[in-house]
């Protein structure tokens, strides 16, 4: 919201000594936070020039720029030349949009524009050019750079303007640039500052003047009282949906008429200039005043041509079908939910508090309007604003809330104003169909801001300045409250005895307060958020990270030693990714939930696999030149139960307003997918990079296997190893992962040469995926740490023929099995296939290596160990002892 420092001053009265920073300054401390500062920085010569020719001339580097004589009036060129009419200001302009005979802005040699640009003659392009033909953006007027103001454009809704238009005129005065307009950022809950009324009042409060402040809506505007004359208005609502005002659509209209009015004539230079300066265009007559008052007050207005109605409005819903013609000339289609301005209930003329329609609107053969000053729901009209993506001046005000309570008074303003300014009569009759709910005050301790803006134990229990009873109660009748001491109801915690219950009655400008606490944050935001001390909270005592957070940070850790790198990627996937995958048509992990609003429509789905990302990001580190690549990502996959052919569950969409009853709820719990958390690697290049020494070993499906399980036994848990075929790996050269229960919980192995292709990767890439919540589940308690023997070890090693079929797992779980607790490590050195063994069997030799807690072993025991062993292998998988 813009608000010209001299509109300010007309409202509050402010130190003449203060510039825009410091009334801006002042508005902070309020907490209207600074958005801009535009004019007053401007220093003349600044004119309207007219165009006299324009030669076009083409540049080595394709631009073309113009050498232009401009008629400046005895200014610049002219006035040295001792105001010889002959002679004219040459610049050179880059700009397109204008020709001869435009007229201009045109800032000469001397003068400073916004932001300290100081403009003198300078040669450019082969030419000397004196001054320069301005665009908006440079006169802080807005930000188009690429096009200059043209004025019969610029004023082209004010033709009393265009027509005092000439060569010289001061374009500062023209154009209001010679004051400052401080530019505020209102929030949600201060629709009130969306007027200059609202930042006025706001200014007295932040400089101790509100004594001062002049509401224009205050007690010298006293409307007529409503009468059987007025224009017939019926407010029905007859859809109702939950709202702020007791889903009420519409709770007060107030309709005036103003007779024979010349909506022709032009609007006073002092109004065009407020619209300029607060960032509108002047259009008409009719329009100008009720944007002017709009802007003064924040009560948005609309002008009818009364000739068009048919005798009454209406105000309702819209019916299913119906549509509106607004004046954005867009045909729109409404929504059941739309509040609607109609003719008698039949014709739509307008979507209440956001736009209105051809059908009604003022226009040059208008002689009598009807003024609308109604109060609208502002749930309602911020639906409809977004529902038909109409952000306009009106709805931004309705939508966070306008004064119920000014509605008649700025009616009569506007009425008044019409006459004057277009010579009209103002009806006798008045209609102001006021079906408005009181509203109720509330209780309030005087003790609650000193408990909440510096508390007792940050003061050492003193009272500080401007929290005290008599201090609270005073800033809160700043603030327009009424407030009215009561006996005492309850005691409160270390309240002193100079507080107490008041009963607080809010102004009608101010709907946001509703609480205590809402009143706490308006006498802190008045004394000054500068004044509240910082004081740090005492953190309460906790348990520390969790086992599942201490079991992903040991993941991260123990991945990361191993050499990889973690990264991210965001879980959006297109469907064809699965195709990449190699999945079947029937695999689970192609039903996956689509988002409603997707960040791209070429990849709307949430993946189910880390690995459908992941291979992306290895691509992409391959493509940037990254040879060897070992990285790791975990994160979350959604993982929806298909229901039917169609998809995923849905859930239902209970109506706004009402808790849902259990089974609507139980639904919406069911319909919520799993999201498991997984964790992914992905190898590419070689593990054991070439050198002097040889060279280098690439990686295989036995890093990516050995990494999970590496992982796996980190965080306490033994994954057994078995052999598989499960996209979108290498069906040779994959890797079931599974509990010692059984349960399945991930794969690894190398990528299908397939899949490397689609995706772009290196052959014999290397991945692994893992459910890490569930390898997590199966940990149990934390591992315990136990005391390491000192005792010397014994080998022995063993060598087993058993089937080809037959894992190396299954033979290593049995030796290890049947060894006991005194074999301290097992592990596999060799794997021979002969004739001599015969077609299909294999040999796998193991070297045990056994080491007590309590003695040193000798032979026998040793061999006896292993006998056992080897005896629990046969028994297992037929292993027998190679000779």
């Amino acid at each position: 919201m813009r608000a010209p420092v001299s509109w300010l001053r007309e409202l509050v009265d402010v130190d003449p000594a203060k510039t825009g920073v410091d009334i801006a300054a002042d508005l902070v401390k309020v907490g209207l936070e600074e958005e801009g500062l535009h004019g007053g920085d401007i220093v003349g010569p600044l004119v309207v020039g007219r165009v006299l020719d324009k030669t076009d001339e083409p540049q080595k580097n394709g631009k073309t720029i113009h050498f232009c004589h401009v008629d400046v009036g005895n200014h610049g060129q002219r006035a040295a030349a001792g105001g010889d009419e002959s002679v004219t200001q040459e610049i050179v302009c880059g700009a397109h949009n204008f020709g001869p005979g435009d007229l201009v802005v045109v800032v000469l040699p001397g003068a400073t524009l916004p932001g300290g640009f100081a403009i003198s003659a300078r040669k450019t392009y082969g030419h000397m050019s004196n001054g320069m033909i301005c665009s908006a953006a440079e006169l802080g007027l807005g930000e188009d750079h690429d096009g200059i103001i043209v004025l019969t454009e610029y004023f082209a809704d004010s033709p009393e303007v265009v027509a005092r238009l000439q060569p010289g005129q001061d374009a500062i005065e023209l154009l209001g640039l010679a004051d400052e307009v401080v530019e505020v950022n209102v929030t949600p809950d201060r629709g009130y500052a969306f007027s200059l009324r609202g930042i006025a009042r706001d200014l007295a409060l932040a400089t101790g003047a509100t004594a001062s402040f002049r509401d224009p809506v205050g007690e010298q505007v006293q409307p007529p009282a409503a009468n059987d004359a007025g224009f017939e208005v019926r407010l029905i609502d007859d859809a109702p949906i939950h709202g702020s005002n007791g889903n009420v659509g519409c709770d007060r209209y107030v309709a005036r008429i103003v007779r024979d009015v010349d909506t022709q004539a032009a609007s006073p230079s002092w109004m065009t200039t407020r619209l300029t300066q607060v960032g509108m265009r002047p259009i008409s007559l009719a329009v100008d005043i009720t944007n002017y008052l709009m802007m003064l007050t924040g009560q948005p207005l609309h002008a009818f041509d009364l000739d068009t109605l048919s005798g009454a409005i209406e105000v309702r819903r819209a019916r299913p079908g119906e549509t509106l013609k607004t004046l954005d000339d867009v045909t729109r289609t409404l929504h059941p939910q739309d509040l609607l301005i109609t003719d008698g209930g039949d014709l739509p003329l307008a979507i209440a508090g956001v736009m209105g329609g051809e059908t009604s609107e003022v226009g040059p053969t208008t002689s009598n309007v009807l003024i609308e000053a109604a109060h609208f729901d502002p749930i309602t009209v911020a639906r409809s604003s977004r529902r038909h993506k109409l952000s306009t001046e009106a709805s931004k005000r309705f939508e966070r809330g306008v004064d119920p309570a000014m509605t008649a008074k700025v009616a009569q303003l506007a009425a008044q104003l019409l006459a004057d300014l277009g010579g009209g009569t103002i009806d006798p009759g008045v209609t102001d169909v006021d079906e408005r709910v009181e509203r109720d005050g509330f209780a309030f301790d005087t003790a609650l801001a000193w408990r909440l803006v510096q508390p007792p134990e940050a003061t050492g229990g003193q009272v500080p300045d401007g929290l005290d009873h008599e201090a609270v109660v005073a800033t809160l009748r700043d603030l327009g409250c009424e407030v009215t001491e009561v006996a005492e109801a309850t005691e409160v915690d270390r309240r002193p005895a100079d507080f107490g219950r008041v009963q607080v009655q809010p102004p009608s400008w101010r709907p946001d307060l509703a609480n205590g606490p809402d009143l706490v944050e308006e006498v802190a935001r008045i004394r000054g958020y500068d004044r509240i001390p910082s004081v740090l909270p005492i953190a309460p005592a906790g348990r520390g990270l969790t086992r599942a957070q201490r079991a992903l940070r040991l993941a991260g850790a123990v991945l990361a030693g191993l050499g990889l790198t973690e990264v991210w990627s965001y879980p959006f996937v297109g469907a064809e990714v699965f195709d990449k995958l190699g999945h079947s048509a029937q695999d689970q992990r192609r039903t996956a939930v689509r988002l409603a609003n997707p960040l791209s429509d070429e990849q709307p789905l949430l993946r189910t696999n880390i690995l459908d990302t992941l291979l992306a990001t290895l691509r992409l580190n391959v493509n940037r030149g990254a040879r060897d690549v070992a990285v790791f990502e975990h994160g979350l996959v959604v993982r929806p139960q298909a229901v039917s052919a169609e998809g995923v569950a849905k859930a239902p969409i209970p109506p706004v307003g009402q808790l849902p009853d259990e089974a609507t709820l139980a639904a919406i719990t069911a319909a919520v997918p799993r999201q498991p958390r997984h964790l992914a690697i992905a190898l590419s290049g070689d593990a054991d990079p070439a050198g002097p020494w040889g060279a280098g070993r690439p990686f295989d499906a036995t890093d990516a296997i050995g990494a999970a399980t590496e992982l796996a036994r980190a965080l306490g848990v033994e994954l057994v190893v078995a052999a598989d075929a499960h996209s979108p790996f290498h069906p040779g050269r994959c890797a079931a992962l599974s509990l010692p229960d059984g349960t399945l919980v991930g794969h690894a192995g190398e990528v299908h040469p397939k899949v490397c292709a689609a995706f772009d990767l290196p052959a014999r890439t290397c991945a692994a995926e893992l459910d890490l919540d569930a390898i997590i589940a199966a940990a149990g308690d934390p591992v315990q740490v136990q005391t390491l023997s000192t005792l010397p070890v014994a080998h022995s090693d063993v060598a087993l023929v058993v089937d080809e079929s037959v894992p190396a797992a299954d033979v290593r779980d049995a030796l290890r099995a049947g060894a006991g607790e005194a074999l301290e490590s097992l592990r596999l050195f060799d794997v021979f296939r002969g004739e001599q063994l015969g077609e299909g069997r294999k040999s796998l030799a193991y070297r045990m290596t056994f080491r007590p807690r309590d003695k040193t072993m000798t032979t026998a025991q040793v061999s006896e160990l292993r006998d056992a062993a080897v005896a629990r292998a046969n028994a297992a998988t037929g292993a027998i002892q190679r000779g």
